[in-house]
């Protein structure tokens, strides 16, 4: 079950901060005089980058990679049918497909195109870019379709034929919002959307959530629940299993408390869970439930961190019958939580450096758990599980190791091997080192660095850090072949920091940099940009940073507290006023994350990391390169361009880029997200070789 995003409090009017902000007008997304800013801004930074000499071949390289057909065309198991989403030089915006699974499996696929929405865009004069589908369960037949203009997370519903090949005429529609929808039936959908005067939370989510037959106005749709205003979302969830169909509704308090209530036989019913506990899915009439503090229910006592089934009809009454499917120690955490037919799949992250994978199955009322056998040492991620059989793929990588694809049709049935990346780069001329920094309190702060076997740790290796340290996200080894072809052949070492305020040890380690806390994150990635230069990896002059939207503020937040540590740092899609963020886009939501900058009390803390308010005109700052997009409707770019019109007016050097499509990400075209990879690693390399 998708985790809900939440809360805050009345938007208000512009505050004194605002109305003295210079660069207020930067807000106006699509405004002439903003625009025309960012494409002075856009010209001057390419006309930089593009004539470094490793440009162009970055570019080529990263194009190459993005464009290769050796690449895993990820399966979504629907039926008898492998689906996938499928980008290259053919289909720049991408095309969705499906072949028959067991010849996806045998390696001979035979896609059939279902929708190119590179044609799609033409026909339509739109830029549209795919967002997803919602697939009527047990038929597959029809489905609907999320379209957005340009990446934003906005989109487009359409209800669309999968035999047919064709949108259905007449059939269900919604135009352009932050909707959540799901299908009740085949003529009834569960819609959370734009309504209309005040049908939205202030986080700029669906506050409503109506049942909506065919055939009926939206207007007169009846409605099922309401929140309310200052909540951040409310949504609908169906799930359909072999044996049942349930519906929840949840209503999002704050990003982190969520209510649920259940709908049965026409009756919304509450459950009683703690707030902080988000639901994972439902199995064998069970709820998966993860609580998030200590909790304790029916005589025993559940971890934060946790995973427990519970009864989903004793539930309905009040009642609580739990059984513990998972409980942490203290170096490891739960990561994803999904089900088949028969088994339920837990994927456990241990002391933040690999994956185990763990099957518990419910027959004759009893609850078993065996290990899954699967590679060691690495990050196991689950592609696609269906609820009607035993059939499920998952990937197998490390930081060296290409992607594996495997795959399984039966409980405790050995893992095939299905498809496996090409090796993109010379894996064999690196290594892998596990090091710990001591934090300003004291904490250890585990990070990983890849880097050549003959480097010499002299200080003179060009090297990135990487970091985001929020929302109980956890940063796991990953192959990629852009970073080992682009950074690492170019003699680049790699780090990945795992500060607090991530999940790599569950919701403690979140939770301990969380609000008044925030700050720790920022001394947890001082102390291991502290403890590369000590160990030699590199010197201040040749260490480079980057993160992106909370890593982004991440970045900026300890650039301004220590500019003397790094000469090159990528700030992508990031929040910078911090004052002025709960009042941009979704930015309500995250107060859960940073506390209210409209309270005095919270301001205090936030104020001393927000880093448009700490930026001095008179300090020495490394040259910033911020990137955005104009589409971004998650986090304003209005962030990223106040900062550097702040920098530009203090005479600070700084680079700045903004895609024009994309919305949270790199791009919308494979074209797009190799510019935006090159022009940061032509910029990293021009600032610390």
């Amino acid at each position: 079950m998708y985790k809900q995003l939440i809360p805050v409090l009345l938007m208000t009017t512009l505050t004194t901060h605002a109305q003295e902000d210079p660069f207020l007008w930067l807000e106006n997304v699509d405004g002439e005089k903003a625009l025309e800013w960012v494409n002075q801004q856009n010209a001057a930074t390419t006309n930089a980058l593009t004539q470094q000499p490793e440009y162009q071949r970055i570019y080529e390289d990263t194009l190459k990679i993005l464009n290769s057909k050796e690449r895993i065309a990820y399966p979504g198991i629907r039926g008898n049918f492998a689906y996938n989403f499928w980008q290259d030089e053919t289909y720049p915006r991408g095309v969705w497909r499906r072949t028959e699974l067991n010849k996806y499996l045998a390696g001979k696929p035979e896609w059939e195109d279902l929708i190119d929405f590179s044609e799609l865009s033409e026909q339509e004069g739109e830029n549209w870019s795919f967002k997803g589908v919602e697939v009527l369960k047990p038929g597959f037949d029809i489905c609907l379709v999320k379209l957005s203009r340009g990446g934003g997370d906005a989109v487009v519903v359409r209800e669309f034929d999968i035999n047919k090949k064709a949108f259905v005429e007449g059939g269900f529609k919604l135009p352009e919002a932050k909707t959540r929808v799901a299908w009740l039936n085949r003529n009834t959908l569960l819609v959370g959307t734009d309504f209309g005067e005040r049908s939205m939370t202030d986080s700029g989510y669906p506050r409503i959530v109506k049942k909506w037959k065919r055939g009926i106005l939206l207007k007169d749709a009846e409605v099922i629940y309401e929140g309310k205003k200052s909540d951040v979302s409310v949504g609908a969830y169906v799930q359909h299993t072999a044996g049942r169909k349930y519906v929840l509704i949840s209503r999002g308090i704050t990003f982190y408390e969520t209510e649920y209530r259940a709908l049965k036989g026409g009756k919304l019913i509450k459950l009683d869970l703690p707030k902080d506990a988000e639901v994972s899915g439902i199995f064998k009439n069970h709820l998966l439930v993860q609580p998030k503090k200590e909790w304790k229910v029916a005589g025993k006592t559940l971890s934060a961190g946790s995973l427990v089934a519970l009864n989903y009809d004793q539930l309905l009454q009040g009642k609580h019958e739990v059984k513990i499917l998972f409980q942490p120690s203290e170096r490891e955490s739960l990561g994803s939580v999904s089900s088949t037919e028969n088994q339920v799949l837990v994927n456990v992250f241990k002391g933040g450096r690999y994956d185990e994978l763990f099957s518990h199955t419910f027959e004759n009322e009893t609850w078993k758990k065996e290990q899954v056998k699967t590679p060691e040492h690495g990050t196991l991620s689950m592609i696609s599980a269906d609820d009607f059989s035993d059939r499920f793929f998952l990937t197998y990588e490390s930081m060296l190791t290409p992607r594996t694809l495997y795959f399984s049709d039966a409980m405790h049935s050995e893992l095939t091997k299905a498809k496996s990346l090409p090796a993109f780069f010379d894996a064999e001329k690196y290594r892998v080192e596990f090091q710990e920094a001591v934090s300003k309190d004291g904490t250890k702060i585990p990070y990983t660095v890849v880097l050549s076997k003959t480097a010499k740790l002299d200080g003179s290796n060009p090297t990135l850090l990487y970091g985001y340290g929020g929302f109980e996200i956890s940063l796991q080894p990953h192959y990629s072949p852009v970073m080992g072809t682009c950074w690492l052949a170019e003699g680049g070492i790699y780090v990945v920091a795992n500060i607090r305020g991530g999940g790599e040890f569950g919701p403690k380690w979140h939770q301990a940099a969380q609000k008044e806390n925030k700050q720790r994150s920022y001394d947890d990635f001082i102390a291991v940009s502290e403890d590369l230069i000590q160990r030699g990896y590199c010197t201040h002059k040749t260490l480079g940073i980057q993160g992106g939207s909370n890593g982004g503020l991440l970045v900026g937040a300890v650039t301004m507290q220590r500019p003397d540590l790094y000469n090159a740092v990528v700030c992508a899609v990031p929040l910078l006023d911090m004052k002025r963020f709960n009042k941009l886009l979704a930015g309500a939501s995250w107060m859960g994350e940073y506390g209210n900058p409209d309270l005095p009390e919270e301001w205090a803390y936030i104020s001393k990391y927000s880093p448009y308010q700490n930026l001095s005109k008179d300090r020495k700052y490394p040259k910033i390169f911020f990137k955005t997009s104009t589409r971004d409707d998650r986090v304003h770019p209005g962030h990223a361009r106040k900062m550097a019109a702040k920098m530009e007016s203090y005479g600070q050097p700084f680079f700045y880029y903004e895609n024009t499509e994309g919305g949270h990400g790199a791009g919308v075209t494979n074209e797009q997200r190799a510019m935006m990879d090159s022009l940061g690693y032509a910029y990293l390399l021009m600032m610390l070789k």
